[in-house]
């Protein structure tokens, strides 16, 4: 591990420290209020920031404290061994402390758009989709987050052509950012009957979700269609009669959105495309800058095939990290849990790295 002083300077943890105080300070007095959610964001993630910093200081000044007392022959055998205690506990606090202070991606507590489509492999990897779905889902539910479906195309047998939902909570884009890419399954279909295992592949896309200062849209830019919609089948037909299309002219981009109320579909709709524009721009930013790009794991480009799901020997494989686990029943259940850990060690590992060097 780097030395920590190479790692960062006692003035820059002194910065940290008073611009925790000075948000404390307008905080507590309101004087800010047309700023007060931009300032309590960054409040909140400065906090256990600024605990590291307090905790390592605080470990560092014990073992001062401690050395101290080896001039003396009466403390000296309990300070060594105090001593010894502390110093073991120092490389820990230094890693903790190294790892607050790693760069944040500021998107990272926001909530996030979620796109699904199936890729090649015809029914079969639009059933692949549905259960993808399922699967991101189920993990919401585990973590406390809401799972709003904003556009969804189904097949008649089950499977998905297209479905767009909105996630939220807390962290929600930083646990799942790692999510986009090609995602394969191996897996003998129900249709199949000699038993061979097809290989097929749905797409996953995971955006942040914009907020007004993000984007700004110019109204002439914009082409609003409202149409009848024909549902998404079952339970769906004939309770939406006011589905809205957005296209983006200058982009190309078009969202659409099938809640009953037509207000609430231009709104719905309008975030969507927020978000992707967003996507857009921070794609941009990030091909620009190829040593945050090396930092990352895999590059994040949508046709990156990321992960293999083998039903037949219930595995599951991330290729950017070569984590295999022979758990799939509980994974497709949503027990994401180990592999979004493991990907966000990965990058946490990358970038510590990259500090270092």
């Amino acid at each position: 591990m780097a030395d920590m002083a190479a790692m960062v300077s006692e003035e820059r943890l002194e910065q940290i420290a008073q611009r925790f105080a000075y948000l404390e300070a307008c905080m507590a007095d309101g004087s800010h209020a047309d700023e007060m959610a931009r300032l309590g964001r960054e409040y909140s993630e400065l906090r256990p920031v600024v605990a590291q910093i307090a905790a390592w200081q605080d470990l560092r000044r014990q073992i001062d404290e401690t050395a101290g007392l080896l001039e003396d022959p009466d403390m000296r055998a309990l300070a060594l061994e105090e001593l010894a205690d502390l110093r073991a506990r120092l490389p820990d606090a230094e890693h903790d402390l190294q790892l607050a202070l790693l760069p944040r991606d500021e998107a990272d507590s926001r909530a996030a758009i979620l796109e699904i489509r199936p890729g090649t492999g015809g029914e079969e990897a639009a059933l692949f989709a549905a259960d993808l779905l399922r699967m991101y889902q189920r993990y919401a539910e585990t973590c406390g987050w809401g799972f709003d479906l904003v556009e969804q195309q189904d097949t008649e047998l089950g499977g998905i052509k297209e479905v767009v939902a909105r996630i939220s909570g807390d962290n929600v884009f930083g646990r799942l950012k790692f999510e986009s890419g090609v995602h394969r399954v191996q897996r003998v279909p129900s249709t199949e009957s000699g038993g061979r295992i097809h290989t097929s592949a749905a797409t996953v896309a995971v955006l942040p979700e914009a907020e007004d200062v993000d984007v700004r849209i110019d109204a002439n830019d914009l082409r609003i269609d409202t149409m009848r919609s024909s549902g998404a089948g079952g339970q769906h037909v004939n309770t939406t009669d006011s589905a809205v299309r957005i296209t983006h002219i200058p982009s190309g981009i078009v969202v659409t959105s099938s809640e009953k109320s037509q207000h609430r579909n231009r709104e719905i709709a309008m975030q969507v495309l927020k978000s992707r524009l967003y996507d857009l721009e921070r794609q941009r930013a990030r091909t620009s800058r190829s040593a945050e790009r090396a930092a990352q794991v895999g590059s994040g480009d949508r046709s990156e095939r990321i992960r293999t799901y083998n039903f037949p020997q219930g595995r599951m494989t991330d290729h950017r990290i070569n984590l295999t686990l022979y758990r799939l029943d509980q994974i497709m259940d949503g027990d994401l849990g180990e592999v979004i850990d493991s990907l966000r060690a990965d990058a946490q590992a990358r970038q510590l790295a990259e500090m270092g060097a």
